[in-house]
């Protein structure tokens, strides 16, 4: 097997995370590799926000107000699970989607775009030695924790956070599903006379 292959094969997701992450060249290589995505029509929808350091714990801070202003705010185990999760995550990359301004390629396929960005991404980390982790909580469907993080309301969608670190823990070996049980052949059924 190829190199390329082994490292998507053995790519794993990790939510604990703690430094060291990617330094500046490498979450270059890291962004770069998201902007390799597939785009119909060239919409470039991807979005991101690099939060690093001292400014990561902040972000369960905007959740924990979002939940309050939608009067629905977050039970307090959850508030502190949040809060040990980032206690130690070097990078997390807040990510959202622009769809097309003039509404020529649907919506959908800017979503899929920016989620192929991420799986870019995910694999980009693998392959320079890091962890990722895609996590839709901390209030990514609340209103107003895009508009926090400084993504336009009215023009993008938030889709959630990328945190990016080395594991905490040793990662346990991963069985895939063989791809035969998602995957048939088609074939056309004869035209009639």
């Amino acid at each position: 097997m190829n190199d390329f292959l082994q490292t998507l094969y053995t790519r794993r997701s990790a939510k604990f995370v703690q430094a060291p992450g990617p330094d500046q060249n490498e979450l270059a290589l890291i962004l770069q590799a998201a902007v390799c995505a597939p785009d119909h029509g060239c919409v470039r929808p991807w979005r991101f926000k690099i939060v690093q350091g001292a400014d990561v714990p902040a972000l369960i801070e905007i959740g924990i107000r979002a939940g309050l202003d939608a009067g629905s705010p977050l039970p307090e185990p959850k508030i502190q699970n949040a809060r040990k999760w980032l206690a130690r995550v070097p990078v997390i990359i807040a990510i959202a989607c622009a769809p097309d301004p003039r509404g020529r390629i649907p919506e959908q396929e800017s979503l899929l775009s920016v989620g192929a960005a991420v799986m870019n991404m995910l694999n980009a980390c693998h392959s320079l030695g890091y962890c990722g982790f895609w996590s839709t909580g901390m209030g990514t469907y609340l209103d107003g924790v895009g508009e926090a993080l400084g993504f336009d309301a009215l023009d993008t969608r938030f889709m959630g956070y990328l945190s990016i670190g080395t594991p905490i823990d040793p990662l346990p070996e991963k069985t895939r599903p063989d791809y035969r049980e998602f995957a048939s052949e088609w074939h056309a059924a004869p035209l009639g006379d």
